[in-house]
This record gives C-alpha cells, structure tokens and sequence, in this order.
C-alpha cells in the first residue's frame, strides 16, 4: 500500500538527485521494471547499468536521469527511507502506485499530486485514513499541504 505523509516531515530525503548519485547500483537500471520506468518517464533507453540513451541528450549517465525517474528508482529499491516524491511530476503517480502494489511503500509529498480518475488505495499518514479516489483525498489533506 501506498502511505504518504503530507507537508513537513522528519527524516526525509529531499534531494533525491544528490542521495541517488551517491547510492545507486548499477544492476538496479537493468531490471526490468527499472527499464520500464525509465522508459515511461523519460522516454529514454537504457543501454547498460552506466548509459542511458535519451531522445534528447543523447547517452548520458544514470546520474542525468530526471529527478521524478531518479525518485521513484529510490523509493523501488531502499524501502528503509522516506523519499520526497514531490521531486516527481504527476507522470510518475501511476509508477507510485504500481510500486506500492508490490510492496509498502511511504513517500513525503509537499504538494497535491494527481493520481487520476481511477480508483487506488493510499494511506493518509498525517490522519491514518485510508481514500481511493482523488474526491476523497483532496478534503483529507487540505490541511497539510
């Protein structure tokens, strides 16, 4: 399940960029789902575990990655810490879920990302109650955001 504590929170990584440069594993961006998000995300192609091929800027390093990829690697991959998944766009909301449907998973979000139209299931951290639909989360967390 997903869980997110909105607004301010204690021992949260905030800069995700600079905490990935510094623990990522290379073999992390040859699993498959890694591959997948990175495609979905960034529209770009990993070629080994230290180049990425993007439409834009040609091979660059997993370092180069766009922050909201680089979030959502992290929060896949070390489930002992709490990542700021506002350094995500809501393109990478479905990823959150997707991960969160694996394992659990809680992020820190400091403003209203849209998780669309559909149903899901997250825990709002700040109050322990659980929405399934973006009308039901919004009244929620209006006083944390």
């Amino acid at each position: 399940m997903l869980s997110v504590i909105f607004g301010d929170c204690e021992d949260v990584v905030y800069n995700t960029s600079l905490y990935f440069k510094n623990t990522y594993n290379p073999d992390w961006l040859l699993e498959d789902n890694t591959r997948q998000m990175i495609f979905d995300i960034d529209k770009s192609v990993v070629i080994s575990g230290g180049a990425i091929q993007s439409p834009v800027l040609g091979v660059i390093p997993p370092t180069s990655l766009s922050g909201g990829v680089k979030t959502l690697i992290l929060i896949d991959h070390i489930s002992e810490r709490i990542f700021n998944a506002s350094n995500c766009g809501d393109n990478c909301a479905p990823w959150l879920l997707r991960i969160a449907s694996r394992k659990d998973v809680t992020v820190n979000l400091r403003h209203i990302m849209d998780f669309g139209r559909g149903e899901f299931e997250i825990r709002i951290q700040n109050n322990g109650n659980i929405v399934h639909t973006m009308e039901e989360m919004l009244p929620e967390i209006g006083d944390y955001v």
